[in-house]
């Protein structure tokens, strides 16, 4: 039975290596240069990046194992960002990404914020994730970080 469930501890590190899986996929990139771009450490400690700052972290569980994962994150009282967003191959396409991110939105809602924010590395690499952002109704915007990502997005709550 698939899932979507607040993340445990126990789950932290079976979440990263979904996220090496599929960043591997995506890019073809052995695991090194992944850590070196993103070190997870927000992932490490979710409660205080996520759950204790207004924020919460999902994991898509399939019998018991991580298969995908989104969070919202805050950024200001009024302003959240979508992150984290990761779904194995076989998981994509099924509206699950979907459910996950529609979930996340209703907590960004309910918990008070205005609108929410997302980056994305590559438009045409994540080009299935960024048709799932604009039916959700995400709007590109112009960079609000400082990250290495160079597609932005916002949605009015």
């Amino acid at each position: 039975m698939i899932e979507i469930k607040p993340i445990q501890s126990h789950q932290v590190e079976e979440l990263k290596r979904v996220i090496i899986a599929v960043c591997n996929e995506i890019w073809q990139l052995p695991e090194e240069v992944i850590r070196h771009y993103d070190a997870m450490s927000d992932i490490d400690d979710v409660q205080s990046h996520y759950f204790g700052n207004k924020g919460t972290f999902l994991v898509l569980i399939d019998e018991e194992w991580v298969v995908g994962s989104g969070a919202i994150r805050r950024l200001s009282d009024d302003i959240c960002e979508l992150k984290r967003m990761w779904f194995l191959k076989d998981y994509r396409g099924r509206g699950l990404g979907t459910k996950m991110a529609q979930m996340l939105l209703d907590f960004a809602r309910i918990t008070g914020y205005k609108k929410v924010r997302l980056d994305t590395i590559d438009e045409q690499k994540q080009a299935q994730a960024l048709e799932l952002y604009q039916r959700l109704g995400f709007y590109f915007i112009e960079r609000y970080n400082t990250s290495p990502c160079t597609v932005f997005m916002e949605k009015m709550l």
